[in-house]
């Protein structure tokens, strides 16, 4: 019985452990931009709707992803290796 349920599992857990998980400067900073941009976008809402205020934490949600981006760029990421 090769390659049962239970072998499966245990070559799964034999694989190069991924101790980061996206745990890095990169991604914690764009997850708290993107935090505030829809933080402000919810209250943006709840106050009328406000309109210029909703566009305005859109375009601060792409500048979080994008700043997120750049930081990985520069190195601020976690490592890549060529198996993921």
């Amino acid at each position: 019985m090769d390659n049962t349920v239970a072998d499966q599992k245990a070559d799964r857990i034999e694989e190069a452990p991924h101790d980061l998980h996206g745990n890095s400067p990169a991604a914690w900073t764009a997850v708290a931009i993107v935090l505030v941009a829809f933080t402000l976008g919810a209250v943006a809402m709840v106050l009328g709707p406000n309109w210029v205020l909703f566009w305005i934490s859109v375009a601060i949600a792409v500048l979080g992803a994008l700043a997120g981006k750049v930081l990985q760029l520069l190195g601020f990421g976690v490592p890549t290796d060529g198996d993921h």
